[in-house]
């Protein structure tokens, strides 16, 4: 709830309805890279925003997190909970429209996400998440 509402700051024109969370492993989120964006490898995490059907007034969307490597990576980046808080951080830019294509746009990514971290973690949001 703490980076919905996060995203709800950074993003003040989408209203949200639904945004889903699925865990998976290298295995599970390969296919799905290759289905929404025609890479045919792992990845740490996804965002799908889905187009609004008629009617709708409120967004749906899905993150898509490697739980796998997370906790690979987790013991030289700061902790699996850690990593793991970073790519929800990081899936929430993405549904909120953010693009880490650029140098320029991946630093401003990244910055924002710590500091969504730092209160989280300040908060006490972030403790035991996996480990």
């Amino acid at each position: 709830m703490f980076l919905l509402t996060r995203m709800k700051l950074l993003d003040q024109q989408t209203q949200w309805s639904e945004i889903s969370l699925l865990l998976t492993n290298d295995t599970g989120i390969r296919p799905l890279k290759k289905a929404y964006f025609d890479l045919d490898e792992a990845t740490d995490v996804l965002s799908v925003r889905y187009d609004l059907l008629p009617g709708e007034t409120e967004c749906t969307g899905e993150i898509i997190v490697n739980v796998q490597r997370a906790v690979d990576l987790g013991p030289t980046h700061g902790g699996s909970s850690h990593e793991l808080a970073l790519y929800l951080a990081h899936g929430c830019d993405h549904l909120c429209g953010e693009d880490d294509a650029t140098e320029d746009g991946h630093k401003q990514m990244r910055q924002r996400e710590l500091q969504w971290l730092k209160t989280a973690g300040d908060d006490g949001l972030i403790d035991g998440l996996i480990e």
